[in-house]
């Protein structure tokens, strides 16, 4: 360590002392000493890295089955119930047969214990990315030469397709039939989109998610929203209307309902006003109860099993032609490969999945882990979440996330653990091996009633957009400009207009961010915005500019267009008028013209003098979280263009990140402790400005000297 001389000379006050930082390792060093890291192997290492991939491993061994048992099978019990009548219902988005919505509750919730890291996250199917599979499996239905995904004209129609797709072995549609090929795509597209995501894990990309940022994740979902509910009216109403893809889906949903409103099956749409009338007043009563109900209502079962009862007693398919859900098979159907053709096909489909995927698994895992304090991982939230997508695939089901209103359900309801999650799974094995036959009855209008009420949330949000525009206007519109672009054009587009906007959105917070002089507060050390603040006193001859961003390329231009407006003074153009000037009159002094007056030469000292009213400018770095190499240059020219006006230019508050780069940039010399430097930088604006008042004392002593 060392002290710098100049630093001692300067006052009687506390002194800092300079670590000296250890000689950084070469590129060569650094990835030889990392490969040796990971590469070590022993018994230990070994373990550790199993209860990193599982974290099971190592809190189940501290589990207390008196503090944590009762409230993990409670909750379990709880979401177990909740996930038979969500996953029947999810599998009209999704354009498959409900069998395979079990099938993924099932597999998910077991895999996640597993590997999870928070204990609260409900894992399993989800509404937007049920509907992102939905519209990817309608099209590849009709480039394969099948319709859109059919509702099922009655209730024998179902189990021959899932029979079929059991017995089928081929990798072409020719082998197989349309519930078949569905699920066979639906599967490739959750390989690929789990494979994106246990390669974002593995390279520790958990971080990538943190981009998408709440607006966009708010506004995606309402778009997404509106959109779930525009491809469910179809059912609500009991119309049969094709499944319209590509942009303007909603548009062009609304444009054949209206046409086929005369259509619509008196049944369903009684159903319909009748389920939604019950489920929505029971989840008012319960959001208004919620501190006195231990437990939520099981409004959904409730419903779903009614309206069975009632759809099988009144025959309502056979009498009124009402879409019942048909038959559901018991069992497992025997694991098959995806095929690679189709994984090919809709390898840029998975993309926007992975992504939504991931974002929503990892901030709500983190929401919930900043509540109850604890930590999880990002990057092992990506295995967990990937792996719940990879290795289901090869047993007929499709993409899964963390869910919302699942996992804040697990919280009311007492859950400690992931242990909730296996009694989930026992639940949904238990209508697999038994139960799933007793729905063949059941209105599809029922299981959209229980889609469109599971909306409430998200399109509740429209009710923040006033508040979030007070807050930040960029941040709303992004929100607007996502759900609008999800909900008029696709939900792919809305992502990625999302994305862009937010980016945006941000390089233009830095870009102009905002500039002032400031002035000193009272006899303290301390210095407020000039503009905000009345009573300031400022420094006579001494301009204090704060830029309130960083500096590079995209804004330097910026940072000097702000000083040269606030200090009254373009240095870089007077500083080369000055220069001009001084040429003009040594080609005048070495060949001067008779009769011609070449003007006031030597006037250049007056026009600075009027034109800069100060002899120093102190600019306040503390904001400055970076600068690149257009940065520092900015700063060594305006160094230049004011040391040639007589003007001293002094940084103080510079993050040792901003001093580094001025460093290898050359504005510093090379040695830490260079007492030049220590003449240019400044650790407070006070200070700085004590010594730009010192120099000019200095300077005013010389001059009367001489």
């Amino acid at each position: 360590m060392e002290v710098s001389p100049e630093c001692v000379q300067r006052g009687g006050g506390p002194v800092l002392v300079r670590r000296r930082s250890p000689a950084p390792l070469g590129l060569r060093e650094m990835l030889k000493a990392r490969l040796w890291w990971r590469c070590a192997c022993s018994p230990q290492r070994a373990w550790t890295l199993v209860q990193d991939l599982l974290p099971a491993t190592r809190w189940l061994r501290r589990y207390r089955p008196r503090e944590a048992l009762a409230g993990d099978v409670m909750s379990g019990l709880v979401i177990g119930i909740i996930l038979v009548p969500q996953a029947i219902a999810y599998s009209l988005l999704a354009g498959l047969q409900p069998i395979y919505s079990l099938y993924t509750s099932f597999f998910a919730n077991l895999i996640y214990f597993l590997m999870g890291t928070s204990h609260h996250v409900s894992v399993g199917i989800f509404s937007l990315l049920c509907l992102m599979v939905g519209q990817v499996v309608d099209r590849e239905l009709l480039l394969a030469g099948f319709g859109p995904a059919q509702d099922g004209a009655g209730p024998g129609d179902n189990g021959s397709r899932v029979n079929a797709s059991a017995a089928a072995g081929g990798p072409g549609p020719q082998d197989c039939e349309q519930d078949c090929y569905a699920i066979r795509v639906a599967a490739a597209l959750t390989l690929v989109a789990g494979i994106y995501q246990v390669l974002m894990g593995i390279l520790r990309l958990g971080f990538v998610s943190t981009y998408l940022s709440q607006p966009l994740l708010d506004g995606f979902a309402m778009g997404a929203s509106v959109t779930i509910l525009t491809s469910q009216l179809r059912h609500l109403l009991g119309v049969q209307i094709p499944r319209h893809q590509g942009p303007g889906m909603v548009v062009s949903t609304w444009l054949s309902l209206l046409r086929s409103a005369g259509q619509a099956n008196l049944c369903d749409v009684v159903t319909s006003a009748t389920c939604l009338a019950v489920l929505l007043a029971s989840k008012e009563l319960s959001d208004r109860c919620r501190h006195r109900l231990k437990v939520p209502l099981p409004t959904e079962l409730l419903v779903i099993v009614a309206a069975t009862l009632v759809s099988h007693f009144s025959q309502l398919h056979e009498r009124f032609g009402s879409s019942v859900a048909g038959d559901i098979p018991t069992g497992f159907v025997a694991p098959r490969v995806p095929d690679p053709g189709l994984m090919w096909r809709v390898v840029l489909d998975a993309v926007p999945l992975a992504l939504v995927g991931s974002a929503f698994s990892i901030s709500l895992a983190e929401m919930f882990a900043r509540s109850h304090g604890y930590s999880v991982r990002a990057n092992q939230e990506l295995l967990a979440v990937g792996c719940c997508n990879v290795l289901p695939a090869f047993f007929h089901c499709y993409v899964t996330s963390a869910a919302l209103s699942k996992s804040l359900v697990k919280t009311a309801t007492g859950c400690r653990t992931q242990l909730s999650s296996v009694v989930s799974a026992a639940v949904v094995l238990l209508v697999l091996l038994a139960l799933a036959p007793l729905f063949r009855d059941l209105q599809r209008c029922v299981l959209a009633c229980v889609i469109v009420v599971s909306l409430r949330g998200a399109l509740r949000k429209v009710r923040d957009v006033p508040k979030l525009w007070r807050l930040s206007p960029a941040d709303a519109l992004v929100w607007v400009a996502t759900a609008a672009t999800c909900a008029l054009v696709s939900v792919e587009v809305g992502l990625l207009a999302g994305i862009l906007l937010s980016l945006l959105s941000l390089a233009g917070r830095t870009q102009r961010p905002r500039a002032a002089l400031l002035a000193q507060i009272g006899d303290s050390g301390f210095y407020e915005d000039t503009a905000e603040f009345e009573g300031l006193v400022p420094e006579p001859g001494v301009q204090i500019f704060r830029f309130a961003g960083p500096l590079y390329y995209a804004n330097k231009d910026f940072f000097l267009r702000s000083l040269c407006s606030l200090t009254g003074l373009d240095a870089g153009h007077v500083a080369t008028r000055k220069k001009e000037r001084a040429l003009e009159a040594r080609a005048s002094e070495r060949d001067p013209v008779e009769g011609v007056d070449l003007g006031p030469v030597t006037s250049t000292a007056a026009l600075v003098t009027t034109a800069a009213s100060f002899h120093a400018v102190v600019i306040d770095c503390a904001p400055m979280l970076f600068l690149d190499a257009a940065g520092v240059a900015t700063l060594q020219d305006l160094r230049r263009d004011y040391g040639a006006l007589g003007i001293t230019l002094l940084l103080a508050c510079c993050s040792p990140s901003v001093r580094d780069t001025l460093r290898r940039g050359g504005f510093l010399g090379e040695d830490q402790g260079d007492a030049a430097d220590e003449g240019q930088l400044f650790h407070s604006v006070h200070s700085a400005v004590q010594e730009a008042r010192a120099r000019r004392r200095a300077l005013a002593a010389t001059d009367s000297a001489l």
